[in-house]
Order: structure tokens, then sequence, then C-alpha cells
């Protein structure tokens, strides 16, 4: 069955019917009544087979109380949110992707599908809902933030993810114009069939400047618009940096840039025919850094050309200089539609068994550092695409339960985040990890409770006289702030939660800590790359707009 077929009989089995509901309202009255979500679901299947999803009881819950039938009840609306681990890092993640269009690569690892960007394939979950919307921008970002609120998450705060091949090989007419209908997305009042109360306004203000040229005008529209964007993504190669690289995606607003390492090994990115060297990757995120970006790094075990050992020894050099913010581990997966296929069927490359992959992250997860987060350890990519070798997409849990009988732990950011857990201040202590990395001296400032969970962090940047320069003139002198974090369910805008970490003001003393230690340093200044619907929390906080971050004057 072709995956749109498979899409559309989907959303036929979820729609609500006036029995689902009814079934719905049954169950939450239950619910609020102290028994659990799962045991009622169960114990109450559908006529006909099958069971009722959360998305009907969360469409029951604003049904009630849009008639006044019950008060707002954020506890409630905990228990029955469809897959609460989305927003539980703080921000709500909407992935989009580009058009389909050459790349600039010629990776024998990866795939080509004529109806999708490089490296994607048209029944990975994204990818697919990319293609099912033509690839169009705000209809993505539209539907998306739709979706979320009907599984029951917050949209206020949005980190925007910006996927497709290699950003930076696309016109910059069509980047202008993508971010600008994503933003126009974002600023709109409509998703779903209510308004948003409040922004009759900002409704009419969108239209009047959808327009590429007047993407500030759009940007400044998504300072104060329901759904702000706290975070812009893109993915390109590290070829492709350089300083007017730089300035230009901040005119677009990202503050976080994927790149594609795949390996720190130039033997193997040349067999691989990957197109750049590790010093191309260095050099790339030494100027990242040193503009404020936050840096994800991408890896991939199981390269023609490695082992197991020699991945055991490649994965330690990401530690050396590099020291991404966040790294993503893609074990090479072997696709029909790649010029790998061609290698293994000669009997040149033979894919990792999934438990060699297991056994490889297992050993060298506990060695990432407090500072970096792993965002993921496998791509979502159906098996039935995947000719020979891992098919599993849990991989991260069989590592992780592999770990627990080994007795070993992980240290990242994602393993040690809070995330629901009520959070006492009081625990909670203060902690400066400071490690070198692209001739910078880098504070990884954070909140910790005392069973060592991470409750918020701040990324401070002291550069060098020896940092790449970035011809940007907001940076001159400055320290950076690269990134503040404070975790809990990401919350609507001015809403409180008892115990979570993101409304008790450690934003506010991360921010105070940062500026202890620049000025501690003898900087007369700090910058931060500010999101743009992040951009009014740090004018609040003594900030001043430049051209490209905000600054603040602390001598």
């Amino acid at each position: 069955m072709e995956f749109t077929e498979k899409r559309q009989r989907w959303k036929k089995i979820n729609a609500l019917t006036p029995q689902k509901m009814e079934l719905a309202h049954f169950l939450l009255n239950k619910i609020r009544e102290g028994e659990d979500v799962m045991t009622l679901i169960r114990r109450h299947p559908l006529e006909g087979g099958g069971y009722l999803n959360k998305a009907a009881l969360v469409a029951a819950y604003k049904q009630k109380v849009e008639a006044g039938q019950i008060e707002p009840d954020p506890a409630l609306l905990e228990k029955i949110r469809m897959k609460p681990m989305r927003t539980l890092s703080g921000v709500t993640t909407v992935t989009v992707l580009t058009k389909p269009y050459p790349c600039p690569g010629k990776c024998i690892f990866c795939p080509t599908d004529a109806r999708m960007p490089k490296s994607y394939l048209p029944d990975e979950p994204g990818a697919m809902r990319a293609l099912e919307h033509e690839f169009d921008p705000f209809t993505q970002v539209e539907s998306r933030i739709r979706a979320l609120k009907n599984l029951g998450h917050p949209t206020d705060k949005i980190e925007l993810l910006i996927l497709g091949g290699t950003w930076s090989s696309y016109k910059r007419d069509y980047q202008e114009w993508f971010v600008a209908r994503c933003f126009d997305a974002m600023n709109c009042s409509y998703h779903g069939d209510h308004r948003d109360h409040g922004e009759e306004q900002n409704e009419i203000s969108v239209d009047s400047v959808s327009s590429v040229a007047n993407l500030p005008a759009i940007h400044t529209l998504n300072e104060t618009a329901r759904h702000r964007n706290v975070g812009l993504v893109i993915e390109t190669r590290p070829d492709e940096i350089n300083p007017d690289e730089i300035k230009w995606l901040r005119h677009l607003g990202v503050t976080k840039v994927q790149l594609g390492a795949q390996s720190f090994d130039d033997h193997i990115l040349e067999v691989n025919k990957r197109g750049h060297d590790v010093e191309s990757t260095r050099r790339a995120v030494a100027l990242l850094r040193a503009a404020g970006f936050k840096i994800v790094l991408h890896w991939m075990p199981n390269l023609l050309g490695a082992t197991p050992e020699s991945d055991r020894a490649d994965f330690s050099r990401l530690w050396n200089d590099h020291c991404p913010d966040e790294i993503k581990i893609y074990p090479n997966q072997l696709l029909a539609n790649a010029e790998l296929y061609e290698y293994w069927q000669r009997g040149e490359f033979k894919p990792y068994t999934t438990q060699e992959l297991v056994e490889l992250i297992a050993d060298i997860k506990p060695s990432i550092p407090r500072y970096c987060r792993v965002n993921r350890v496998i791509r979502d990519i159906p098996g039935n695409n995947v000719v020979e070798g891992n098919r599993r997409t849990s991989l991260r849990q069989d590592v992780h339960d592999e770990m627990k009988k080994r007795g070993t732990k992980c240290q990242c950011v994602r393993c040690r985040e809070v995330k629901g857990r009520a959070v006492e201040i009081s625990s909670l202590a203060l902690s400066d990890l400071v490690y070198p990395a692209g001739e910078a001296e880098e504070h990884f400032i954070s909140f910790n409770t005392a069973q060592d969970a991470l409750a918020g962090f701040i990324r401070l940047s002291l550069p060098s006289q020896k940092s790449p320069e970035t011809g940007l003139a907001d940076l001159n002198g400055a320290a950076l702030i690269r990134e503040v974090h404070v975790y809990g369910q990401s919350l609507g805008v001015g809403v409180e939660k008892t115990g979570a970490a993101q409304h008790v003001g450690l934003g506010t003393r991360l921010l105070e800590e940062a500026e202890r230690i620049a000025k501690e340093n003898r900087f007369k200044k700090l910058a931060v790359i500010a999101a743009v619907g992040a951009r009014q929390y740090y004018l609040d906080r003594g900030f001043e707009r430049g051209q490209y971050y905000l600054v603040k004057e602390i001598a």
C-alpha cells in the first residue's frame, strides 16, 4: 500500500465520530474521579474493535472547558496528553521539509528519491507530512501546530526545525520565502475551528506584510504572537559555512545549525565521497561558535571502511576541539536507492547487526560530556526500506537497557533533564563546567537537583584573540550567550505550574551568573543570539537591539 493511502486510512480510523466523542466524555469523567487513563481505555473497546485514542479525550476536555462544564485543569490535561515527552524539554518542536532540490554532496550512503529532498524517504513520518502538503511551508507549520494542539500540547513556544538536504545549497530567495511563510503560519490567528482570543489585529497585520521583502516585519509580529518562535534550526554541510553565510543565517533568524560531520577520519570521509575533510568541520564549528550559534553535529557509525573498533576511536574525537552542544547519532543504514548498495552487492560492505550497534553505543554513551545533549541514536527510517542490518527504531531504549545491565549510565543533557518532575528550588545547586572549544572558553552553567537532574542551564562563550573573525559588529568585544534553557513542561506564556522549573526565575538567575563571569573575565558587553519570539524576554532584562543580536553593556 502506498504511504499516501496508509495516511488516509489512518485519518479515517482516527476520525472523531459522535459515538467516539460520547465515549470520550464518559471516560473523561471517570479520569477526573481518579481512575487510570490507560486502564479505562482498555476496559472500554470501541464497537468493531480497537480503542479510543488520547486525542479524543483531549477533544472532549476542550469541549467541556469551552462549554463551561469544567474549569481548565492542567493536571488533567497532562494525564490525557498524547506523547507528553514531545514537550517535556520545555519547547514544542515543529519540523518542516524543504522541496526536492539538488544537493552538492555525492555521499554513497545517502538515499535518492525524486519526490524528496536529498537523504529523505517519503515514508519517514515528517517527510510524509511534507509530501502531503506539497512542501508548502505555511501549511506544514499550520497543520502541525493544529495537530499538536489537538493532542493537548502547548504551542506557545515553537522550535522550528527546517530539514531537507543542504539548506545552504537552496537559492536565497527561496530560503527567505520559506522562512517568511513559516513565520506567517506561527503569526496566524486561526488554528483549527476557533479564533485565538485577542489576536484580531495581529491577523490583519500578517496579511499586510506576508512578502519576502518584509521578513523583518514578520519577525517583529512574532515577538508578541501566540505561537512564538524560540528557536530556528537548519541543517547544512561544514564546507558551506563562512562569514557571509553566518550573516545570512542571522538575517533569517537562525539560532541553531546542524552540521553533517559524519566522521572525524579523513580516509573514511574520502571513501564515502563526503566531499569535505575533518578540518572543514573544525573550522565551521569554530566559526559558528564565535557567532553564538548552538551547534549540532551528526555522527555516523558503520560507514564504508569503518569497524566497531574504529568507530569507538572516532567518537572520542568529537570532544577534541569540536565539542558540540548536541549530537545526533545516525548509524549508517543500507538502502536500495543509495550508491552504497552496489558496494554491498560486491561484498565490499557489511552492515552492523542490531546487537553490534547496541554494544557500540552502550560503550560510547557514558563518555559523552555533561554539556552535550544526545538528540537521537537512530534515524526514524521504516524497516521495510532497510536491505540488511538494523531495522529497529527503538535503539535508544535497547541501549539504555544494555547500560542498565552493565551498571553504567549516560550523563548527557537529555538523560539528566528534570522533564515533568517537580523541582524543589531550595535543593538546586549551581554548577559551572568550563572547557575549551574552538579557541573559546566555554561555560556550561547549570542548576542541578540533589539527584543530579538538570533543571536549567546557560551556555556562555568567552572568545579569545584566536577566535575566528565573524565580521559582525554586534559581537566586537562581547561575551556570548549561546543558549538559555530551563526545563519543565512547555507552558503558555504567563502560565504558572507548581514546581515547574520554567517558572521560578531560574533563567534570570542564570543570566546574572553569566554576566558576573563575563565581568570577571574583563568583557565589556554581553551578546545573546536570541530567537525572534524570545527577544522580549531579554529586552525585559536590560538587553538592547543590535543589528543581528541583542546586546547589553556590562562595564
